[in-house]
């Protein structure tokens, strides 16, 4: 019993790892590199790029904005959308979508989907290694979703499979053996002294505070009329 349960912590904190931006940026660099080689792809190229950095400045934004400032949602545990599943969602859809080889193109649209699938269980990891709250979760997925569906809107999928086959080979060797010896990564730390620098402030912002506030208010009593009751208000009157 517990050998199992420590082979399933053991598997997502190892799949929760393929989301991180140390290991999905060079692996989505790479690959656009060789669209950009590839006349009837690089157009998705370009627009991949795109969406992506406007994903990542959207993310970071919302990180920054709570780390240094304070700005969430309290009340759905929100303190900024969840970059691994921002960046699963931006980038596995079409990561798989392109490699998969020219022979199989009509099964491209279901590489497709098994990005989409392999991006919802690394947002499941962020919440089950209680790393991020489902609200942060479902924000990443959602902006990069958007940044997939943005680049495949504009433009299909090359006519053929990858321009070298040693793109995919070494993509593929990369996102299995990264998870396992890649050192820790540390986006989280870099993005919390930036804001910490554009803030001015000398403490960063926590998850717990903003929850500890949260308690506070809900317990605290009702003095002003708009929190009373109709019928106490009345009272009053």
């Amino acid at each position: 019993m517990l050998g199992a349960l420590g082979s399933l912590h053991y598997f997502w904190h190892l799949l929760t790892r393929l989301g991180e931006a140390q290991i999905l940026l060079p692996a989505a660099l790479l690959t656009t590199l060789g669209l950009l080689r590839q006349a009837d792809a690089r157009a998705l190229a370009i627009w991949w790029i795109a969406s992506l950095a406007a994903a990542i400045l959207v993310t970071a934004a919302s990180k920054v904005a709570f780390i240094g400032w304070g700005i969430g949602w309290p009340e759905l545990n929100f303190t900024g959308i969840s970059g691994h599943a921002m960046l699963a969602a931006a980038v596995y859809p079409l990561l798989l979508g392109t490699l998969a080889p020219s022979a199989s193109r009509a099964g491209r649209p279901l590489a497709v989907a098994a990005g989409f699938g392999l991006a919802l269980l690394i947002g499941v990891s962020r919440v089950v290694v209680g790393a991020h709250s489902v609200s942060e979760v479902l924000g990443g997925l959602m902006v990069g979703g958007i940044a997939s569906a943005m680049a495949l809107n504009w433009e299909n999928l090359p006519s053929t499979g990858p321009v070298s086959p040693l793109v995919p080979a070494v993509v593929a060797l990369w996102l299995m053996l990264m998870p396992v010896h890649a050192p820790v990564s540390r986006t989280h730390a870099m993005v919390t002294k930036f804001s910490l620098l554009l803030s001015g402030h000398s403490l960063p912002y926590t998850r717990s505070g903003m929850l500890r506030d949260l308690r506070r208010r809900q317990a605290a009593p009702c003095r002003t009329p708009a929190c009373m009751p109709p019928i106490a208000m009345q009272g009053e009157a």
